[in-house]
C-alpha cells in the first residue's frame, strides 16, 4: 500500500480527541483524557493472542500488525490516546548495532571507543526507521477517528546506557564513567532521533513523547551538564511538540524542564505529588501518576488506593487541573488484572463526570 503522503492528510483531516486537545490547549474541562504508558503490552489478553502468532519484531515492524496491538487496548478499555506501537532501541539498530529479543532485548555488541567506528551514518542509518511512518499511518487508519494518537522516541541517555550497558539496571558503572563516549554518540544519536521524530510527525503523530527511563540513575549535577543540553536541542528543534518523561528524577532534575524548556508536556512517576505540579505546569500538559503497582491490590484496597490518589485532583478546579493527562506514574505491568485497568477508567470518568 502506498502511504507516502497519507500521514500528513489524515493528521489534518482527523477529528482528535477533545478531551487531550483541550489538556493540550489548557482548555477547562471537567474529566480528564486517560493514557497508559505500556497501554498495549503483556498484562492484555490482545497482545497475547497476537504474540502467540507473531515476533515481537514482527509486531513492531509490519505496519498492520502494530496497528491491531495499538488498537487492541482502546477498543476494550476506552483510552482517549493511543501510542505507536514499537520500541525505543531501534535507532541503535538503525545505526548498526544488530538487535534480537529472546526475549530480552540484546545488542551485537556494546558500545565502546572502538566499537563507535562500527556505528553507520545517520543517512545510511534513516531508511531503517520508515517503517514507524509506516505503523503510525496504519495506526491511524485503524483508530477512531475520536481518540488521538502519540509517537516516542528514547532519550540519548537512556539509549546510550542500553549501547553501553546492555540495559539501565544496575548503578551503571560504564554509562556513568563514559561521558566523552557519550558526547561521540550523541553526535550521531541526536540528529537521528530528530529525524526519526520528523518520520512520526509525518505519519500523522500529534505528540511525540521522549521517554527517558535511565535519566532517574544520575545525579542532578550530570544530568544537567551532559543530559539535559541534548534534551533542549531536541526541545528547541520541535517547539512545542515534544513531551518529556523521565524515571525516578526528582524535582532538582526536572526544573527547568518545567519553568524554561519548550516541551509540550512532562510525564511524572509516582514519586511527584502531581497536583502540586499541575499548579506549576505553565502551559505543558502532565502525565501521570498513579503508582502502577497499586493495581495488583485486591479490588476492594485498590478502589480505595485508587480514590486516596483521586481526591487532591478533586479538590483543584477544572482550570487548576486543565493540563492533566491522568494515568500511571510508569508503564502498566506484566500480569496487572484487565479488571483493575478497566475499573480505573470507569472510576476517573465517574469522579470527574
Amino acid at each position: 500500500m502506498d502511504r507516502s503522503n497519507q500521514g500528513e492528510k489524515m493528521k489534518a483531516n482527523a477529528i482528535v480527541n477533545e478531551k487531550f486537545k483541550n489538556a493540550l490547549q489548557g482548555t477547562a474541562q471537567n474529566c480528564p483524557p486517560i493514557w497508559f504508558m505500556r497501554q498495549a503490552g503483556r498484562y492484555h489478553d490482545h497482545y497475547q493472542n497476537l504474540r502467540q502468532k507473531h515476533s515481537f519484531m514482527d509486531l513492531c515492524k509490519v505496519p498492520e500488525l502494530a496497528a491491531e496491538v495499538a488498537f487492541g487496548p482502546v477498543d476494550e478499555f476506552d483510552f482517549d490516546v493511543s501510542i505507536l506501537f514499537s520500541d525505543l532501541l531501534f535507532p541503535l539498530q538503525a545505526l548498526g548495532m544488530g538487535l534480537e529479543y529472546n526475549p530480552a532485548p540484546t545488542l551485537s555488541f556494546q558500545l565502546t571507543e572502538e566499537t563507535l567506528k562500527k556505528l553507520v551514518s545517520v543517512d545510511e542509518a534513516l531508511p531503517h526507521l520508515e517503517f514507524q511512518k509506516e505503523a503510525m499511518i496504519a495506526t491511524r487508519e485503524r483508530l477512531p477517528k475520536n481518540k488521538s494518537l502519540i509517537g516516542f522516541v528514547g532519550g540519548p541517555w537512556t539509549l546510550f546506557t542500553y549501547a553501553v550497558e546492555g540495559g539501565h539496571k544496575g548503578h551503571l558503572q560504564a554509562a556513568k564513567n563514559g561521558f566523552s563516549l557519550y558526547g561521540s554518540f550523541c553526535e550521531l544519536m541526536v540528529p537521528l532521533l530528530k529525524k526519526n521524530i520528523q518520520l512520526q510527525f509525518d505519519g500523522g503523530a500529534e505528540v511525540i513523547m521522549i521517554f527517558d527511563t535511565a535519566a532517574g540513575e544520575i545525579s542532578p549535577m550530570l544530568y544537567k551538564k551532559f543530559v539535559q543540553p541534548h534534551l533542549e536541542e531536541l526541545a528547541k528543534t520541535f517547539p512545542g511538540k515534544l513531551g518529556y518523561y523521565a524515571k525516578g528524577t526528582t524535582w532538582d532534575h526536572m526544573d527547568e524542564h518545567m519553568s524554561s524548556l519548550p516541551w509540550a508536556g512532562l510525564g511524572m512517576d509516582h514519586r511527584f505529588d502531581l497536583p502540586k505540579v499541575l499548579l506549576k505546569s505553565k502551559g505543558k500538559f502532565v502525565q501521570g501518576n498513579f503508582d502502577q503497582a497499586m493495581l495488583f491490590n485486591d479490588r476492594e484496597n485498590f478502589k480505595s488506593r485508587l480514590e486516596e490518589y483521586l481526591a487532591p485532583y478533586k479538590n483543584l478546579s477544572p482550570e487548576e487541573r486543565a493540563h492533566w493527562v491522568c494515568g500511571l506514574g510508569h508503564g502498566v505491568l506484566p500480569q496487572t488484572p484487565m479488571d483493575h485497568v478497566k475499573m480505573f477508567i470507569e472510576t476517573v470518568r465517574k469522579e470527574f463526570s
